[in-house]
């Protein structure tokens, strides 16, 4: 029997005359993980914030994949070990077949498992421990979704640091810095260091959109999707070297 759920949404009314503006629509989320008891923390943690909303469940990456693509959440909380496709394959199928893919948040019991090094390669926006209290939880959601900075920055450097072992080439960093400019070479060291967009124009004296475009010029050339993964490259082609 299938353990697929997703909960209808209705079509939001329209506003008439004189109604009030509507409210920002709450981050819709959708929880992949064999475990139900696991799903059922993360729902009732999730489901308690005004700003979220868990619009579906999947037992495993097989019934994860086609839910997402149904439901277009903004968020899927990821399980990395799971039967069928694990959430590694899961998350490669999500973001190559689809147009606007959500940000997936790996769910994982190790830190440093080589499984969730392995999904942040293949485009996870971060990662998180079952273990964490449900604060971090509500918190991770939120800045994953606003995608100005790393989640767990520190972890992330780490796992870069461990598992992108001597991959790095000379001409490969070449290619890189060729491909950068000088102010978009500085936001991508700040940008490895967890470093928010307020935080990094503040470090180089410029506007916080002026970073952003930085930004997103860093990412196109990169060939990547979010700050994770530009920090994931950063060190496999040697740009930061680890210490």
């Amino acid at each position: 029997m299938s353990t697929v759920q997703h909960d209808g949404i209705g079509e939001s009314p329209g506003s008439g005359a004189g109604e009030p503006p509507e409210s920002p629509r709450p981050l819709r989320i959708v929880l992949a993980d064999d475990e139900r008891m696991v799903r059922t923390a993360l729902r009732a943690i999730l489901g308690a914030e005004g700003d979220m909303e868990v619009v579906g469940e999947a037992a495993t990456g097989a019934e994860a994949v086609p839910l997402v693509r149904e439901l277009r959440p903004d968020i899927v909380l990821m399980d990395v070990r799971m039967p069928e496709i694990d959430g590694i394959r899961a998350t490669e199928q999500l973001l190559a077949g689809m147009s606007e893919p959500p940000r997936i948040i790996v769910v994982t019991t190790f830190e440093n498992d080589a499984y969730v090094y392995d999904a942040l390669r293949a485009g996870a926006s971060g990662f998180l421990l079952k273990r964490s209290g449900a604060e971090d939880l509500v918190q991770a959601v939120r800045l994953v979704a606003r995608s100005d900075s790393l989640l767990f920055p520190a972890a992330v450097r780490a796992l870069a640091a461990r598992h992108a072992g001597e991959r790095a080439a000379d001409d490969a960093v070449r290619a890189l810095r060729a491909r950068l400019s000088e102010r978009e070479r500085a936001v991508l060291r700040l940008m490895t260091g967890g470093l928010t967009n307020a935080e990094i124009a503040d470090r180089l004296g410029v506007g916080p959109a002026t970073v952003k475009t930085h930004v997103a010029g860093v990412l196109a050339k990169l060939g990547v999707r979010d700050r994770t993964q530009a920090v994931i490259a950063a060190y496999e082609c040697g740009f930061v070297r680890p210490g």
